[in-house]
């Protein structure tokens, strides 16, 4: 399988920002804030195809959680594939977020329990100091500002080579076992290039 996707990234967590398991100035980051991680993820992406089929303008989330006291720090997670894919395109997301397609995308390892997949009415807006995830009534997330910091910060998720903004965030979920509602904790974005 053939495959690269290329976009914007934003993500949020009920961290404090900055969320302790970014890199801040290169410096490793440790253990979450409260010792679980809950966290709704997103992606748009802007170019892309797998095995020829094209990709562009879909729109993936995901969200999940995992405690850091079980060790590895297994991830939990439901995905979220865009309603307007096409068949043949949600299997090639479906395949690349769950890290079956192979490629540089090292946080799909993490993945131990996948609580399911839906199709959703996805909505990103990852304009910068604007960024905000909406996924069906399901779960929400919007910047309210940008984070206090000095330097550089990035995640291991689009890659430590892609570095992006902190923000302060709202971040809610309603579906099944993930069940959240937070303010003021922590938000990230940047941009992403995932391939084979």
């Amino acid at each position: 399988m053939s495959w690269a996707i290329v976009g914007s990234y934003y993500e949020s967590c009920n961290c404090q920002a900055v969320c302790p398991c970014r890199r801040l100035n290169g410096k490793s980051g440790g253990d979450s804030t409260y010792g679980v991680c809950q966290f709704l993820l997103s992606w748009s992406i802007q170019r892309g195809q797998a095995d020829g089929v094209d990709l562009a303008g879909l729109q993936v989330a995901m969200a999940g959680f995992y405690h850091d006291a079980e060790p590895g720090k297994p991830w939990s997670i439901k995905l979220y594939v865009d309603d307007r894919a096409e068949p043949d395109q949600a299997g090639q997301l479906e395949r690349i977020f769950l890290g079956r397609a192979g490629g540089n995308m090292p946080f799909t390892s993490n993945i131990v329990t996948n609580l399911g997949l839906a199709r959703a009415r996805i909505s990103l807006s990852h304009e910068p100091g604007r960024e905000a995830i909406r996924v069906g009534g399901l779960g929400e997330s919007a910047a309210a500002r940008r984070a206090q910091y000095e330097g550089l910060v990035s995640c291991g998720i689009p890659g430590h080579d892609h570095p992006g903004t902190e923000y302060v965030a709202s971040l809610a979920m309603h579906d099944g076992p993930l069940q959240w509602n937070y303010e003021g904790r922590c938000g990230f974005a940047t941009d992403f290039h995932f391939h084979d």
